[in-house]
């Protein structure tokens, strides 16, 4: 935990000697960086982000509610704390001050020993919070490597000898998440592909996302069709489901004799066919998601590919992904993108719509997380 002496304290206050009389107060105890307007308050704690603002209410042009304001409107500044010093006494005054996001308010004239008492208190307060998110951060972390490594590490190489590239990413919206994918040959040589989509975000998903990827591992080497698959695995996860998690799964299995793709979808965004310079979505039976019930019943859906073809399974954070103006990516841009794929490897094609989502979304915060899995048959 940080040490009181390396903490920094911004002092804000458009008097110079009322801006002394903290210095040499507070000088030796901690860092000290000053301020004589709000202006000059809000450039200084963005570049120094200190650990604690002294601030002042009434100064020219800028008032310190205002700057308070400001502090807590900025992601960089908005968890440091902030105490008022000011000359105005009335109650209102105060609660304005609270309103405006201040941690504690002290009346001039003050005495030192409780400026100091109440710098100290807010300080430690501070540093403790900042051990706690650094924990919390280096715990998500460890458990967002655990996640990433759960899931197979090539499926380029798992997909090898059967004539169909195959490239998957995905990308968590928080540290951790519940979107999956998966590769895996049965005994008769067959591919298995896999596509899900937990409901909800962050480390509940992560654990159910890591329960279902145990169970289709463990039942997808002797089941035969992909809606067996979907099924066993929805059955397992209905006896123990306490919280009435459910995944959306998108599961394929390629014949690599036959060319033929089977798939069948349980409440999960159909797959897109890239042929030629066409892209089309492959048609799926509407079905309930796995989880929701035991017996699921997901019909299943076939189709030859061609040599050159690409399939294309992702999760709706693609179609769902936002810009700054609330417009969706969408189902048109989706196909406009893939449509521009034909002739591309897998991993390019994988990568190309990655970064048309991005460039769609700009500065936006990513809403919910991305997988994507493409197949592309090469004989």
């Amino acid at each position: 935990m940080k040490e009181l002496s390396e903490c920094r304290v911004l002092i804000v206050d458009d008097v110079p000697a009322n801006i002394d009389v903290l210095v040499q107060a507070l000088r030796g105890d901690h860092q000290l960086s000053v301020a004589l307007d709000g202006a000059a308050a809000l450039r200084t704690a963005d570049k120094l982000l200190p650990d604690l603002v002294l601030l002042d209410i009434m100064m020219p042009g800028m008032d310190g509610y205002e700057v308070c304001r400001q502090l807590r409107a900025s992601p960089r500044t908005r968890d440091i704390p902030v105490m008022f010093l000011s000359s105005l006494e009335d109650v209102q005054d105060k609660a304005k001050g609270f309103e405006a996001g201040g941690n504690d308010y002290l009346v001039k004239p003050f005495e030192i020993l409780e400026v100091k008492a109440r710098v100290r208190s807010l300080l430690k307060a501070k540093a403790y919070a900042d051990a706690v998110k650094e924990k919390i951060a280096y715990d998500l972390r460890i458990a967002r490597e655990i996640q990433m490594g759960i899931l197979p590490p090539d499926v380029a190489a798992i997909a090898q000898g059967t004539g169909l590239e195959t490239h998957a990413l995905l990308e968590p919206a928080q540290a951790v998440g519940g979107d999956l994918y998966e590769a895996l040959r049965t005994p008769d040589g067959n591919l298995v592909l896999v596509l899900g989509d937990v409901s909800g975000k962050g480390i509940p998903a992560a654990l159910f996302m890591a329960v279902t990827m145990t169970l289709i591992r463990a039942m997808a080497p002797d089941s035969h069709a992909p809606e067996e698959i979907v099924r066993r695995v929805s059955d397992a996860l209905v006896s123990q489901n306490p919280r009435n998690m459910f995944v959306t799964l998108l599961c394929g299995i390629y014949d690599p004799r036959s060319g033929k793709l089977t798939y069948a979808g349980a409440g999960h965004p159909a797959p897109v066919l890239v042929r030629g310079n066409q892209a089309q979505f492959l048609s799926v039976e509407a079905a309930l998601p796995v989880g929701v019930m035991s017996g699921l019943m997901v019909p299943s859906t076939s189709v030859d590919l061609q040599v050159g073809d690409l399939v294309v399974f992702y999760t709706d954070g693609v179609t769902e992904a936002f810009d700054a103006a609330g417009n969706l990516y969408g189902e048109s841009q989706l196909l406009e993108a893939l449509a521009l794929q034909s002739g591309r490897a897998a991993a390019e094609a994988s990568a190309a719509l990655l970064a048309s989502v991005r460039t769609h979304a700009g500065n936006h915060p990513q809403s919910d997380d991305i997988a994507i899995l493409t197949l592309r048959r090469t004989q």
